[in-house]
């Protein structure tokens, strides 16, 4: 661990102290995990603090654990990560919180400390299916209006719930079930003759 990732990780030990429930350096990326009830508080605080001072959101986005690498997940299934920049320090902080419930997931929104956050969490909330206490006007951003669940979470359907078309009868467009039959692509190999033959291009 170099010596500036390492006088971070004591700050955030110092200032934060039980409140952060992991701590973890792996390639040279900092994250921690802080609880759903302190989120909002920790995230003014790495802002505010003079050691820390992250002044700059880079992004926010959402992740479904339902599963992880390939294995059943053990934990809670949603949670909102955030990229974080001091530009004062040069430093970069990745913080992760779990959302309490699976079933109707919400963490705090934290667009009034950074107001970059705004698009981000509506995305997540597109997307995930995250709510976002707090936030100043969450509505979808990416899908229709009558978009019907959120198309990053890992049990939606490949084809969809819904499809749209134009209907020239009503002059609009409509929604309908989906009518494309579900189907396994399976790639096919082209090889030339002789491929992997010695003394053959």
């Amino acid at each position: 661990m170099s010596a500036k990732l390492e006088r971070l990780s004591q700050s955030l030990r110092e200032v934060f102290g039980d409140h952060i429930r992991s701590l973890v350096l792996d390639r040279g990326e900092l994250t921690i995990e802080v609880p759903a009830s302190e989120y909002l508080r920790i995230c003014r605080r790495l802002r505010d603090h003079a050691e820390l001072h992250f002044e700059q959101l880079i992004d926010i986005s959402g992740v479904d654990y339902s599963t992880y690498g390939n294995a059943p997940w053990a934990g809670k299934r949603f949670a909102s990560v955030a990229h974080l920049t001091s530009v004062k320090h040069n430093q970069r902080l990745r913080v992760r919180v779990f959302a309490e419930e699976d079933a109707f997931p919400v963490v705090d929104s934290v667009a009034e400390v950074w107001p970059s956050a705004n698009w981000y969490e509506r995305e997540s909330f597109d997307l995930y299916g995250i709510l976002y206490s707090g936030h100043p006007d969450l509505r979808r951003i990416l899908t229709d209006y009558g978009f019907v669940g959120h198309p990053f979470r890992k049990d939606f359907p490949v084809s969809g719930h819904v499809e749209m078309r134009y209907d020239p009868e009503q002059g609009r467009v409509v929604y309908q079930p989906v009518t494309i039959e579900p189907r396994e692509n399976t790639p096919r190999i082209v090889r030339e003759e002789n491929y992997g033959d010695v003394g053959h291009g």
